[in-house]
């Protein structure tokens, strides 16, 4: 049987991890030579002789949210809701390891939309595990919500659905600006950025607040 330090150390985990993805992300960023964060995806920072940077950022992250996805899990058990919840973290977690492992070759900067493009079979598996780490965490808020309601969390509630509503937007927003054509080509990479950081923080926050006294 889990303690409270292991299960205070586990929500840690998953809290701390948004914050430092982001943070990781917006440095490399910005200390890349040419690279634009305006329109260019976070996954672009893989390609590269220093891409190994992200693709840690990926796979360490991912690693702090699988523990958090257990945290959370002994934090709410037996409550209706404490497995697939986590369950979903989880497998947002997983999704985010397959991103780390598999490289994109998509710039962010060519004008030919990527379904026209040759795609190489790394990128294709990138694209197939970010769509699974979003998905996941997009179903994740809902069930949190739900979870909150039963918790009577009303306002815990309400923030775990609109984050839920803005990650779906957001991702149909910046899938349409990475097609390459069209006015939110410009600024893909701003509108994935503040997905993420709407999503990501979304679990961060809900763990931080799950932690035990």
């Amino acid at each position: 049987m889990s303690t409270l330090a292991e299960v205070r150390l586990l929500l840690l985990c998953g809290a701390i991890a948004g914050p430092l993805f982001i943070v990781i992300f917006l440095i490399l960023g910005a200390s890349r030579p040419g690279y634009d964060a305006r329109r260019q995806p976070v996954s672009a920072l893989a390609m590269g002789p220093l891409g190994w940077t992200q693709r840690m950022n990926f796979i360490v992250t991912a690693v702090l949210m699988l523990s958090g996805a257990v945290g959370l899990h002994l934090a709410l058990t037996p409550r209706a809701g404490s497995t697939w919840g986590p369950v979903l973290v989880g497998v947002y977690a997983a999704g985010l390891i397959g991103a780390g492992v598999f490289v994109t070759d998509l710039t962010g900067l060519s004008a030919v939309a990527p379904a026209q493009a040759q795609r190489s079979r790394p990128a294709v598996l990138h694209d197939l595990f970010s769509l699974i780490a979003f998905s996941a965490l997009f179903i994740a808020c809902f069930v949190f919500s739900y979870l909150f309601v039963a918790m009577r969390s009303v306002g815990w509630s309400i923030y775990s659905a609109v984050s839920g509503l803005l990650l779906g937007v957001g991702f149909v927003l910046f899938a349409r600006g990475f097609s390459g054509a069209g006015p939110l080509a410009p600024i893909a990479g701003l509108l994935q950025r503040l997905t993420i950081a709407i999503g990501w923080m979304w679990v961060s926050v809900v763990a931080a607040h799950l932690l035990p006294a």
